[in-house]
């Protein structure tokens, strides 16, 4: 997931990044490939955009209740983005809300995704108004 959103981001013309990675080899590798800076903590670093590509959060697994990155990081961020779905709202996700944070859910990820599959089968393009609907079916 986290090679994806990398070069989800780089395609979009994001240019200045930082990997953060709990495994300091795939971190570098995956930085390099992109060309983004890797750390293995943000320090005293403020991005604007906080992804989480890693399973922490998931239900049903070891780190479901656990948090992506430390309240204190995530109070220094404009944007927090949790790809992780299921449940709709992560630890991380409710982090960020509690701190008035602007968030990108996994269901919204997920819907965002299928409307992209669902154009490339089809040719047609469901509307916003479409996505966002099956977004917030998937958290019901």
């Amino acid at each position: 997931m986290a090679k994806a959103v990398a070069g989800a981001l780089r395609d979009a013309g994001f240019r200045a990044g930082i990997i953060l990675a709990r495994n300091e080899s795939t971190g570098q590798q995956l930085a390099r490939t992109y060309r983004y800076a890797w750390r293995a903590n943000l320090g005293d670093a403020r991005p604007g955009l906080l992804i989480n590509a890693t399973p922490v959060g998931m239900a049903g697994g070891p780190e479901a209740e656990k948090l992506a990155f430390e309240p204190a990081v995530i109070e220094r961020v404009q944007v927090v983005l949790d790809v992780v779905a299921v449940p709709p709202e992560t630890p991380l996700v409710r982090c960020a809300k509690e701190a008035g944070k602007a968030v990108i859910t996994g269901t919204e990820v997920i819907a965002l995704q299928a409307a992209e599959q669902f154009a490339l089968y089809t040719g047609v393009r469901p509307t916003e108004a479409q996505t966002r609907r099956a977004s917030e079916y998937a958290r019901d």
